[in-house]
């Protein structure tokens, strides 16, 4: 026998595996490093900004996750524009991102029932803010029928404050923190 075999399990043990177990936590690895590549992959870019998004944080805790996100910078070639309209492509590219970074989670992990979310955004002094935050559910399809971006982003359980098109800094007491907000639809 040798020494690396005295640590593997046994054929026997192998048999005895409950789905629940050893082999449960290998597919959660795997899905996980399939969410990391499909982040990596389909949002390395967005559609009105081209910065990528940062991921901060991914918890995965029986049929519950919670995901973590710098949103997209302001990007470079919008310099030219107004300060109002930079503001609105960051925004609307937040929320997108924010719908499709769900669609990604519920795809990869087929065990999750419910997604919590918390997206930031960097300050002028280095500080983050959170500008939105979500509990979402597996079976929240009715925003399928819903056409605007913000209406879409609100009825999957996203809560964010908008005001003349920006995104506004969250509070992080009290109604908007993840756990209690899939029991409350409290909105800002």
């Amino acid at each position: 026998m040798s020494l690396v075999s005295a640590f593997l399990p046994s054929d026997s043990y192998r048999k005895r595996r409950t789905p629940n177990g050893e082999a449960g936590l290998v597919k959660q690895f795997w899905s996980a490093g399939q969410f990391l590549r499909g982040l990596r992959v389909q949002m390395r870019f967005g559609e009105l900004t081209r910065a990528p998004l940062r991921l901060l944080r991914l918890q995965m805790r029986a049929e519950e996750v919670e995901c973590d996100w710098v949103a997209r910078a302001l990007d470079p070639w919008d310099a030219s524009l107004s300060n109002r309209v930079q503001q609105r492509h960051a925004s609307l590219q937040t929320l997108r991102d924010a719908i499709d970074v769900r669609a990604l989670l519920f795809q990869m992990f087929p065990q999750i029932e419910t997604a919590h979310f918390r997206v930031y955004r960097e300050s002028e002094d280095d500080e983050r803010e959170m500008i939105v935050i979500g509990c979402t559910q597996r079976n929240d399809n009715t925003s399928r029928e819903v056409h605007s971006l913000v209406m879409r982003a609100k009825v999957l359980g996203f809560r964010f404050d908008m005001e003349e098109e920006r995104l506004r800094k969250l509070s992080t007491k009290g109604q908007f923190h993840a756990g209690n907000l899939c029991d409350s639809n409290a909105t800002p």
